[in-house]
């Protein structure tokens, strides 16, 4: 029977509330663990693909207990992920594996244990680091596996403890199981975001609205299931944004600091102020996105923030009020800038996923300020990365805005 690698960790974007970062998690799985764990010809299955219903339950426990090999990402302190590798630690006493972000901090007793560290730019993992930690992961599962030290805390202190076993009667099954699920479940992603790369909006809705059936507690897929929604605009603008606001009930958007929880109930927010002239929508934008940008300091969320605040300054009739909503922008925008440059002139610039949007807010944020041949410079930049048709609507929006803001 081929040897059994069980990933536990986090799906989708998850935010590491100690330091405000959001991390791709699918991005660690695809771009490091899944092509190290099958070149090394091992069966890699994710944890989240036997969990059912979110309760952690018979298939989860067998898995942890008769996996070869548990890879444990706990990068964004995930409770689920460090209450599985807990359970592995009580039932294997090798052959596991910890796994975490590098600016992340180790949560409960574990900073003695040895753990294997990468690198996100941004969001994303970039090649070279990719490229990095495959290699030294796989080193590290062929001395793991070679060896088969103690890894586990409890056998480490408890030498005498007999480890359970378990006979091979359902384990096969749970597998196929697993990895169908797998397969359904990732390709309805898969079409999701290409659609929303094509600006196909409709069908990425749909796409990720099968997803959220399969998973309806999961905060990555409802997030982008909401946002293809709300810019597909079907059957109306208007009701295709109610209707992403009421996809993102689940996910309690008022007491979430969650920051795409809040950056796209944001959006939506500052779209219906637009549809219908509502102020109470713009006020709830700005609330929505001022507590994302103060979590995260995102520059994408901080831009949307300073436009907020631009619109509002154009609706005070009070003089006083109008010149502190345009200070509260200009602040914005200043402190973006200093945000940008500082990751602009990073070394890891080049391998960053999302250097499009960089250029792109550089360039709204420089407009707003009035400075137009360094905003035009990072405006070709943005062109130069080839960015989709939505993409270049969004764009445009912000740099009418960004132009309106310069003129008031």
């Amino acid at each position: 029977m081929q040897k059994v690698c069980f990933v536990v960790m986090g799906f989708g974007k998850k935010t590491d509330y100690e330091s405000g970062r959001t991390l791709d998690l699918d991005a660690t799985y695809a771009a490091i663990i899944e092509p190290t764990v099958s070149n090394l010809g091992l069966r890699c299955v994710r944890a989240d693909d036997v969990m059912h219903s979110g309760i952690i339950d018979t298939p989860m426990y067998e898995m942890l207990l008769r996996a070869d090999l548990v890879i444990a990402d706990i990068s964004t302190g995930n409770v689920n992920a460090i209450y599985e590798l807990g359970v592995r630690h009580a039932l294997r006493p090798f052959s596991t594996i910890i796994m975490k972000e590098e600016t992340g901090k180790l949560h409960f007793d574990l900073n003695h244990i040895n753990t294997f560290q990468y690198k996100h730019l941004g969001e994303d993992i970039g090649v070279r680091e990719a490229t990095r930690a495959r290699h030294q992961l796989t080193q590290l599962i062929q001395r793991v596996m070679g060896e088969s030290s103690i890894d586990s805390p409890v056998y480490t202190y408890l030498p005498k403890l007999q480890h359970p076993r378990l006979d091979n009667t359902e384990f096969a099954k749970l597998l196929d199981e697993a990895e169908a699920k797998e397969e359904k479940l990732s390709a309805y992603i898969r079409i999701g975001e290409q659609a929303l790369r094509e600006s196909r909006h409709a069908d990425a809705a749909r796409a990720f609205g099968a997803a959220a059936a399969m998973k309806p507690d999961e905060p990555f897929i409802i997030q982008q299931y909401a946002l293809s929604t709300y810019k597909s605009e079907q059957p109306s603008p208007l009701e295709a944004l109610l209707k992403g606001l009421d996809i993102l009930k689940v996910l309690e958007p008022e007491q979430s600091n969650d920051p795409e929880t809040l950056g796209i109930s944001g959006a939506i927010h500052k779209r219906l102020w637009m549809q219908t002239g509502d102020r109470s929508q713009l006020e709830l934008a700005i609330g929505l996105y001022s507590r994302g940008f103060i979590l995260r300091r995102d520059y994408y969320t901080g831009e949307n923030l300073a436009t907020c605040y631009s619109h509002r300054a154009n609706l005070q009739t009070d003089d006083h009020e109008r010149s502190f909503d345009q200070m509260l922008a200009k602040k914005t925008r200043l402190e973006i800038i200093k945000i940008l440059r500082e990751i602009s002139t990073s070394q890891t610039f080049n391998d960053r996923s999302d250097r499009k949007w960089i250029y792109a807010t550089f360039a709204n944020c420089l407009y707003a300020l009035g400075q137009t041949a360094d905003a035009e410079t990072n405006e070709l930049a943005f062109l130069a990365e080839q960015p989709a048709e939505w993409e270049m609507k969004t764009y445009r929006d912000g740099k009418a805005a960004a132009l309106a803001a310069a003129t008031a």
